[in-house]
């Protein structure tokens, strides 16, 4: 979530080359910009526009797909694959860290999954949707974290 933060909020990071940009999300070799990525991690139509793709790898056969566009303030997670992601997930919405950065607003859950609704304390024009798997052990064959924040120029 560090990616989308900082991408959004801190255009001057990759303005130039997204060398700086991945330096301060701080995965190091993890963070791989790939061409393109398979549908399931695609944002919805009216958000694809200049989008590009890093797939950030977190174990041998599970990982994330962050996907941002360089034209509007916005950026996507998808993550899934065969470890279970739940429990690495909501440790990091449970962490200080989180807490510090972002505000909780909403949280439902329906049909296994949870949605939560967060605000970006430091500009509360970002706000994210994270949606997860609402308990450890669920199905690993499908995306089990979506995120997508977005920054409201309205605001």
């Amino acid at each position: 979530m560090r990616g989308c933060e900082e991408w959004v909020l801190n255009p001057a990071s990759w303005a130039e080359g997204t060398g700086p940009f991945i330096e301060a999300v701080g995965l190091g070799d993890q963070m791989k910009p790939v061409g393109r990525v398979e549908e399931v991690n695609l944002l919805p139509p009216q958000l694809r526009r200049a989008n590009h793709y890093w797939r950030i790898n977190s174990a041998p056969n599970a990982g994330y797909v962050l996907v941002v566009s360089d034209q509007l303030p916005m950026c996507h997670i998808t993550g899934g694959g065969g470890v279970d992601l739940q429990p690495s997930i909501e440790s990091v919405l449970a962490s200080d860290d989180f807490k510090l950065r972002w505000q909780s607003e909403t949280s439902t859950a329906q049909n296994g999954m949870t949605t939560s609704v967060f605000r970006s304390r430091k500009e509360p024009a970002l706000s994210i949707i994270i949606s997860r798997a609402a308990k450890t052990g669920e199905r690993l064959d499908r995306v089990q974290v979506l995120a997508t924040a977005v920054f409201d120029i309205g605001s």
